[in-house]
Order: structure tokens, then sequence, then C-alpha cells
């Protein structure tokens, strides 16, 4: 097989083996080639140590990555190319990096320390594959399996458990047993990682094509660092709506949202408040009023936990309170919930809500899913006409208030409200006249 690599990262390669160094591809770079995947990161390891690397790259823009663990990160036609020395390693005291390395002058020591047998391959320039764990194989089983013992791996570095997830949803990989097993007991490793870094891992799978099997699977490893979702996996939904508990309603729309970050953190924090909120009248019919509120609470303390950005916190916040309100499909409430909410936030809140009707009981919410559409119509036609939603969009403003007599200050808002509020329900039209008459 002869690779598909980019001229700059040919020539990192060519270069390092005219010196006379080995180099070779390796990781996920490699793993994505064999799956006829184009990789988006790339890198080499190398025999050379990182002061060999840099003088072979001495008329290049080099960045000093991480020289006491073997990187040096090259730029070749302005793309970063990470290349490190064979190495192997030390403990792992803190959960997160070796207290040491030691470089070594064997390829395959250095693929024995890797985490998952796909990224235990390399390949050189020409295409030529050394994989002595078995990894090619793996990748075309779909099976994802950690390189020798796999407790131990995850005793290295918590973190390995969340990338685990992360390709069995990304990739569509089947988790081995003794992996899998490995997961389940050793999911306490989270509490080490950084919050940012169990981020990053949990969005990746959250957009993976197979979220709902490793949610369906693992929901422990979650309540490690989102202890919050323990009462929802447990809940049960004796309710006319729902013919799945609390998770698997859940999962299903999760499943249902489109790959999208937030509407998929969304999806899995909207019924987080159901637990606390639950009641049971004397029919035995559940109930949970007031879920929404309670959850947005849940919600923007769990994000906050794991670090996520302002924006995105307060975009999920807002859709988890909104996500049961009832909509109908009439021009003045799609007006109204554009004004409130924005277009962008508007159209992920009827995305919401067709996930959530998506975990419900298909026969009682087909209704629903249609008006959804209706409403989705109303609100293109509405922004395409130019059709007044917020009061910037009035036509008149506050130059034309003062123009009728009404003196400058606080009124002028408060005139600019009302007419604005006349317009959004329909009673009159957005026409400068018209307003003017009513002024």
């Amino acid at each position: 097989m002869k690779p598909d690599i980019p001229s700059g990262v040919q020539h990192i390669l060519q270069t390092l083996a005219d010196a006379g160094f080995e180099a070779h591809l390796v990781g996920g770079c490699v793993r994505d080639l064999l799956r006829g995947v184009e990789p988006h990161d790339w890198d080499i390891c190398t025999s050379a140590r990182p002061e060999e690397t840099e003088a072979c790259f001495a008329g290049h823009r080099i960045i000093e990555t991480g020289l006491k663990h073997g990187t040096v990160t090259v730029l070749e036609e302005s793309e970063p190319c990470e290349v490190t020395t064979y190495r192997t390693e030390g403990p792992y005291s803190d959960s997160r990096r070796p207290d040491y390395v030691e470089f070594v002058s064997s390829l395959e020591a250095d693929l024995a320390r890797r985490d998952f047998t796909m990224n235990a391959i390399a390949m050189d320039l020409a295409g030529n594959v050394s994989d002595p764990f078995g990894g090619r194989e793996d990748i075309q089983a779909g099976l994802l399996r950690c390189v020798g013992e796999p407790a131990r791996r995850f005793r290295e570095d918590g973190l390995r458990i969340m990338r685990a997830l992360r390709f069995g949803a990304a990739l569509g990989c089947t988790i081995e047993a003794e992996t899998a097993r490995a997961i389940h007991e050793n999911r306490h490793m989270l509490r080490h990682v950084a919050a940012e870094r169990i981020n990053l891992e949990l969005c990746r799978l959250l957009e993976g094509g197979r979220v709902g099997d490793i949610l369906r699977q693992y929901p422990d490893v979650l309540c490690e660092f989102w202890p919050e979702l323990g009462p929802l996996i447990t809940l049960e939904q004796n309710t006319p709506w729902h013919c799945w508990g609390g998770w698997e309603h859940t999962v299903r729309a999760v499943e249902a949202a489109p790959a999208d970050r937030i509407l998929r953190l969304t999806m899995l924090l909207h019924d987080i408040g159901k637990p606390g909120c639950k009641s049971t009248d004397e029919n035995g019919i559940d109930h949970f009023c007031g879920h929404p509120a309670v959850g947005a609470e849940l919600a923007d303390r769990m994000l906050r936990t794991l670090k996520f950005d302002n924006r995105t916190r307060e975009r999920v916040v807002t859709l988890v309170k909104h996500h049961d309100v009832q909509l109908p499909p009439q021009d003045r409430v799609v007006r109204r919930w554009l004004n409130r909410l924005g277009p962008e936030a508007f159209f992920q809140l009827l995305e919401v809500k067709r996930a959530d009707g998506m975990g419900q009981s298909r026969a009682l919410v087909k209704d629903r899913l249609t008006q959804l559409d209706e409403m989705r119509a109303q609100a293109e036609a509405i922004i395409a006409q130019g059709q007044c939603f917020s009061q910037k969009d009035l036509a008149i403003n506050g130059r034309d208030v003062i123009a009728a007599g009404v003196a400058p200050g606080p009124e002028v808002g408060r005139v600019l409200n009302a007419l604005f509020e006349r317009v959004l329900s329909g009673e009159i039209p957005n026409e400068r006249e018209a307003l003017r008459r009513l002024l």
C-alpha cells in the first residue's frame, strides 16, 4: 500500500531517513489511513534523539514541544508535525504522565507503550506496516482492544477510559470484553483527570454515530464525573407519554438529535431534573412538574464542573429550561419565540423538541412532530419576509417617538416597547404610517 501522505510530511520522513534514522508514521494517522479516512493530524516516531531531530531540521521552524519526553514539532509547509523519539515509559504516579521516559532504539518497544492496538501501528514512507499487536486485524474487525493488560493501561492514564468510549461511539467499534471490564472496574481513575480533558472527549463521544450504544453500556462511567446522572439512570416513568425509563428515553433522544455538540449535550441533560420532581397520583401515573427549571439549574452546575465555555453552557441551559414548553404553530407565537431566543436558539429548540418526541411514545407524539415542521416553515417564512420579531426591526424608532411629542428619556423606550408588542401580536402591521398613526 502506497499511502497518500502530504508532501510536507513526506519530506520530514525522507529527511530523517536520509540522515540514517528510522522514521514511521504512527498512531491515529496510520489508523485512519488503514480505515480509508483522511487523517487530520500527522505524527512521526523515529530512532533519532530529540537533538538529532533538531539538527536534521536546522533550517526549519521548530517548536520544542516536549523535549524531555522526546517530542519536537516540525512545521513543514505551515503544517505542524510531531516527531517523537522511540521511547518506553516509567510509572504514572500522577495517573496522567509518566514519571520519566527512556529513549530506545526499538520501534516495537515504542508501540508497546500505546493505549489501543489500532493506535499501535507504524507505517514507513513506502507504506510498509509494523503491527506487532494485531491492530490492523482489530480495525478490520471493528474491535477496540488495549495493548497489553487493559487495567494497567487505564491506571496509567484515566483519560484513556473516555478515549475508549469516544472511539467506540465515533468509529463504531465494539469494545473487547477484557477492555470493557477494565473500563468499568477502573472508572474511578477519571477522578484524577482534568475536567477540560474529560469535556473534550465527552463532546467527541456525543457526536459519534454509535453514541447510543456507548451510553447504554457505560452510564456508570459518566457518573464518575457527573453523579447527578445516577437518579436518572434508575428513573421509572409510568406515564402515557413514555414507554421507556428515564435513561433509555434520554439515550434515544440523544440518538435522535443531529450530531451537534450543543444539541446532544442538551438531550443528555434535558430530563436531569425529573428524579427530583417526580410524584405519583392516585392512579399510579407519574408526574414531573417543574422539571425543566430544576433541570436547567442542575445542567448549569454540571457544565460548570466540566469547565464548559460560557456560550455553550448558557445555550444548553436555555434549551433545557424551555425544552418542554408548548408551542402552538401560530405566527404570533413563532414571532414571540424568535424574539425571545433569537433565530439560532429557536431552531435549536425545535430540534430539541423533535428529539425529545422521538424518545417518547410515537403514536401520541405524531401530531406534535408534524406541528414542529409547521413551526420551522413559519419561522423560515417570517425571517425570509423580513417580518418584525425584534424591536430593532420596527419601522419607526426613538426619533419618531420624540418627534411625536414624547420627551426624551425612559418614556421613549416604553412607547417603543408598547408599539412593538402590538406588532408582535399581529394587531397592527409593521408599517411606518400605521405605527405613526397609532403613536
